[in-house]
């Protein structure tokens, strides 16, 4: 396990239980009831720490290295039913998108999210998640594949923004975000949107449109990262705690603002630390999002998804 610096008291108590319990099973002297105290002393140091998270702690905790991204989603979620699909069938396929074919509880689905890369090779492979023109309208080739089938679309957000290089400008990688989300609006199935860890920029909105957009608890959406906001507003990454507060990115924060319908808990600690835990709840959530919209007509799933982006951004002077 890894951990992040406001970790450390955790980690400190974790080593000391590991001691004790080895220390114990070394010798023959009782030391139950010393692991008891310092297991004691653990769950309360956790949930001191866990249930006070800053700004910044959360966009820490959606960037833990141990926590789950899109492909083990998928791949806990369909249990072996996922069929990967490539290309844009007009330049390449982009490996920072992934998209195919899955059920989830018997339900078919069209999953489409970014990948990271769980190691520097993978990483890069990856491109840290970052698409190209390539893999934006190679999920939109997906999302009109179920929208011919009559399939449900839920995408996975985990993305630190769009690729921002010169060849992917060339390539029109604004007009293949804007066409995405121009076709997301009037897609006529069912869209869910979970976001799995960073919802960064347009990058996230590229495939964020839905019907339902669900924020996992440890998760940021914005417009922009912390530390991009704090090097234009202060010349300087330092800062970068109060822009996140500033930001409000959290999925409270979204949640209070209307931007997103619901918020999905995870394991005390982060999805890293209970996997199994993680997978059953999303699926949990994506299930009832699913059984809310399935029963709606094309009309009326249109004319919601519409009218539910017109409101955002409403205020009172």
């Amino acid at each position: 396990m890894e951990y992040l610096d406001f970790e450390l008291p955790i980690k400190e108590l974790e080593e000391q239980l590991d001691k004790c319990q080895l220390i114990g099973a070394e010798s023959n002297v009782d030391v139950s009831a010393t692991c008891k105290q310092i297991e004691k002393k653990l769950e309360e140091t956790k949930r001191k720490i866990y249930k006070n998270l800053t700004a910044w702690q959360r966009v820490q905790l959606s960037r833990h290295p141990n926590r789950p991204y899109t492909l083990e989603h998928i791949a806990n979620l369909t249990k072996g039913t996922f069929l990967e699909m490539f290309g844009d069938r007009n330049f390449k396929d982009d490996k920072a998108m992934v998209g195919g074919l899955g059920k989830i509880d018997g339900q078919s689905f069209m999953l489409i999210g970014q990948q990271k890369g769980i190691n520097t090779k993978m990483r890069q492979l990856r491109n840290f998640g970052m698409a190209s023109p390539e893999g934006y309208r190679k999920a939109l080739r997906l999302m009109k594949m179920a929208e011919k089938f009559n399939i449900p679309v839920v995408t996975l957000i985990d993305t630190p923004g769009a690729y921002p290089g010169l060849e992917a400008e060339e390539r029109g990688q604004g007009e293949a975000i804007a066409r995405n989300i121009l076709e997301m609006v009037r897609l006529k199935v069912p869209i869910i949107c979970v976001i799995i860890g960073e919802g960064a920029s347009g990058g996230a909105l590229g495939i964020g449109v839905g019907d339902r957009v669900l924020m996992m608890e440890n998760t940021w959406y914005s417009v922009i990262s912390p530390e991009s906001c704090s090097s234009i507003l202060w010349k300087s990454w330092e800062y970068k705690e109060q822009a996140a507060e500033a930001l409000k990115l959290t999925s409270s924060d979204m949640k209070k603002m209307k931007l997103v319908d619901d918020v999905i808990p995870e394991p005390l600690g982060g999805a890293h630390y209970d996997k199994e835990t993680t997978f059953k709840t999303v699926e949990q959530y994506i299930m009832k999002a699913f059984n809310e919209l399935k029963d709606l007509s094309t009309e009326e799933l249109v004319a919601q998804r519409m009218d539910k982006y017109s409101k955002m951004g409403e205020f009172k002077e």
